[in-house]
């Protein structure tokens, strides 16, 4: 276990190096590690999912995805402020002399809450529609390198928030397939409002 935690800093201490040579670097890393572009851009691609498709079929499963990726991102944030309360794991920036290009939070790095987030919604989409999950988990991938690389997550940290966003979102669009036709009757009345 003790190997395990050296690696984990050594990796972050390694990647945290490049921060300051590379003004282009810095500045892809600064957009890429904050809590905006990214989530955003999850957002705005799970928006033209949910209004755009080839068709009514198409348009039909990517809401389904999309609306299974809404309740998983709520889950997976539960279950991190859960893990959160029951775990403290010091940031990577207070345990070792790193330059930060984020504000430095206090609250405990493990799990990785932007990991959780970012592989619930990618997994949830891509159980729904492996194409159009691919740029959701790129995103998820260049946001928590991003994390990593600026010192606020151990890559530990980030393995745990991604396998808990997955197997939340796993479990989400089982339990919608259960339910049925629940699920049919919130995305007809979304339809019948204009909203989908």
């Amino acid at each position: 276990m003790e190997t395990l935690l050296e690696l984990d800093g050594w990796i972050v201490v390694w990647l945290n190096q490049a921060i300051g040579h590379s003004a282009v670097l810095d500045g892809a890393g600064y957009l890429a590690v904050s809590d905006y572009f990214v989530p955003l851009a999850m957002c705005f691609w799970m928006l033209a999912l949910w209004f755009f498709g080839p068709g009514s079929h198409a348009r039909g499963r990517n809401q389904r995805a999309v609306l299974a990726a809404a309740i998983a991102l709520g889950f997976a944030n539960l279950a991190v402020l859960l893990l959160d309360q029951a775990v403290f794991r010091a940031r990577p920036f207070t345990q070792y002399d790193l330059a930060t290009l984020f504000y430095e939070p206090t609250d405990s790095s493990f799990p990785a809450n932007p990991a959780a987030v970012a592989f619930a919604m990618a997994t949830a989409v891509w159980l729904g529609n492996r194409r159009a999950a691919i740029p959701l988990f790129c995103l998820a991938g260049v946001w928590c390198l991003a994390r990593v690389y600026s010192g606020l997550f151990y890559p530990s940290d980030i393995l745990a928030g991604g396998l808990i966003g997955a197997g939340v979102a796993w479990l989400v669009t089982l339990g919608m397939r259960r339910i049925e036709p629940v699920p049919t009757w919130v995305l007809n009345g979304a339809r019948f409002l204009h909203l989908a």
